[in-house]
């Protein structure tokens, strides 16, 4: 199966970001907003990974507005790059009681594509609980070769950045979480013996071992000998990454501006080499982390 893309024989369409809902103009909880739900149908006519938008040509869209071009934020950024100028698409419209939000579109079909027969290059493996996680092979903040079986024993958690990240809400937003997962597990030295944290660059070419270093110590708070006891920054080559890449569900795109559009991956890891939950976006929290770990490991 290849990367949220569930492509139907008989209908011949792509569903993004989840179900269809059912009623125009109905209503949708996420978190503590309350969304009022309209129906689009429209032709996308560009994305923009850097703001998390797509810009449609739509019809009207009944009980709300008429027809007209404009962009859009996505509920779930993720999917951005598996939209393409020229696709049909239907869609939910989310659009909040507080009239200052942004409209967010959710539940994302491609009615028809641009390319009949586009087909993603990559086929993308979605980790599921049990997955057993091949030994991945890279080199961290210390220059030191290091793997993922050398891990087995703890609950190893694994996110994936980059350290030019402009965006706020990607590589940062997990990262920062991330510390604050490691400061919550250092309060009982006990459950911190038994974990690892690890934030894995898919920028091999820029990220090297001193830059690694350099970002992980302004979220750990120092650079000391032994500050990287518990959270390694690593980074594999080229090969190994585009393998880790395909086994978490990381797609990376690089741009002509150098930058990298990305999805976002974290994983749980058991002491057992397998997987215990997978956390796609960024919607997950650094006390939720904590939580299933400790319910994994029994403390």
């Amino acid at each position: 199966m290849t990367r949220r893309l569930l492509v139907s024989s008989l209908l011949a369409f792509v569903v993004l970001a989840g179900c269809r809902s059912g009623q125009n103009g109905g209503t949708q909880s996420s978190g503590n907003q309350n969304f009022k739900v309209y129906k689009l149908r429209g032709k996308v006519v560009s994305t923009n990974a850097a703001n998390g938008e797509v810009t449609v040509d739509h019809e009207a869209i009944q009980g709300f507005m008429g027809a007209m071009t404009m962009p859009y934020k996505l509920k779930d950024a993720s999917v951005l790059s598996e939209l393409h100028p020229g696709d049909v698409i239907t869609a939910d419209v989310l659009v909040s009681q507080d009239p200052d939000a942004d409209y967010l579109l959710d539940h994302i079909v491609v009615v028809a594509q641009a390319k009949a027969d586009y087909r993603p290059a990559v086929s993308y493996h979605v980790p599921t609980p049990g997955d057993q996680v091949p030994d991945f092979k890279l080199r961290n903040q210390d220059k030191h070769p290091i793997h993922l079986g050398g891990f087995k024993g703890k609950a190893l958690l694994v996110t994936f950045i980059y350290t030019r990240c402009p965006s706020p809400d990607f590589c940062p937003r997990v990262t920062r979480n991330f510390a604050a997962v490691d400061k919550a597990l250092s309060a009982n030295p006990a459950l911190y013996a038994r974990t690892h944290l690890m934030c894995v660059s898919f920028d091999p070419e820029n990220d090297t071992p001193e830059r690694l270093r350099a970002y992980g110590a302004t979220y750990i708070g120092s650079g000391g000998k032994d500050a990287f006891a518990h959270w390694d920054f690593a980074v594999p080559e080229k090969p190994e990454l585009l393998e880790m890449a395909k086994f978490f569900d990381l797609g990376m795109t690089n741009e002509p501006d150098k930058s990298i559009t990305h999805t976002l991956s974290t994983t749980l890891i058991g002491p057992d080499g397998k997987v215990v939950r997978f956390y796609p976006g960024n919607e997950w929290t650094a006390e939720q982390l904590t939580a299933d770990v400790r319910q994994r490991l029994g403390s």
